[in-house]
């Protein structure tokens, strides 16, 4: 099949057909008009030729400027498409952004509560009694008592007194006066000792360290050689608390003393 002709072929071809035409119908036209009327046939096929031939080239204007109106209406598309892609790939981009970014705010929120927790009461259990602490008062109530075991004595007491102060109202406190007095004994500081023994006794008289107290008195009062006040001690222990372990051993105590 043969391929479709143009319109610049076709107009060509229109034309030569045309002037064919004309020089055809002109020859015997001079035989049947005068000049004059033969010229003005003339004239008037070839403004029709004319006008036909415009009429060609507007159309093959009106063609071009059509071709040129797709290609800009092609390369617009384009562009839109270009854009289109651009901007899903930056809202793609926007969407992971927030995403990180509400992953971030979980972590820095279970941070801060994690951080929060640390300074939050807690219930704990000494000796037998049962209260809240700060996490800061366990944490140097149990090391003070570290230094204590390791056998450092001066150190011990001087953790356990600036615990004292540092937490007047601490529920650690009457077990941080016993380990006072037992660090200050063992340092010979017999006085102190006794005054820190009787300051349990006198705040916390049920505690479960006070029998144990009530014996170091004694025992810092023998140090310092004050038997009477040993002895009177020793049976007010016996009177307060007679079933306790400390009992027994102010039993044996007193039998020596006599």
């Amino acid at each position: 099949m043969a391929a479709p002709m143009s319109l610049h072929q076709r107009s060509r071809i229109l034309s030569a057909v045309v002037f064919t035409a004309v020089a055809t119908w002109a020859l015997p036209s001079y035989a049947l008009f005068g000049d004059d009327e033969a010229r003005r046939a003339i004239l008037e096929l070839r403004q029709r030729v004319d006008t036909m031939q415009q009429a060609n080239q507007r159309s093959s204007d009106e063609a071009s400027q059509l071709r040129r109106s797709l290609l800009d209406l092609q390369a617009q598309i384009e562009a839109l498409r270009t854009e289109q892609a651009n901007l899903r790939g930056q809202n793609e981009q926007l969407q992971r952004d927030v995403a990180e970014l509400q992953r971030r705010q979980k972590d820095m929120a279970r941070g801060v509560d994690e951080r929060l927790r640390q300074f939050e009461p807690i219930t704990v259990t000494v000796d037998g009694h049962e209260f809240r602490a700060d996490p800061a008062e366990k944490r140097d109530f149990e090391a003070a008592l570290a230094v204590f075991r390791a056998g450092k004595f001066p150190d011990a007491a001087t953790a356990f007194g600036n615990f004292v102060r540092q937490y007047p109202q601490s529920g650690y406190v009457p077990s941080a006066r016993f380990w006072l007095g037992n660090a200050q004994y063992a340092n010979r500081d017999y006085k102190e000792a006794i005054a820190n023994f009787k300051a349990l006794l006198t705040a916390a008289p049920d505690h479960a360290r006070a029998p144990e107290a009530a014996l170091s008195i004694a025992n810092c009062q023998v140090e310092l050689k004050d038997t009477r006040a040993a002895r009177k001690t020793l049976e007010d222990l016996l009177r307060v608390y007679p079933q306790s372990e400390a009992a027994a051993a102010a039993k044996e105590r007193l039998a020596r003393l006599k």
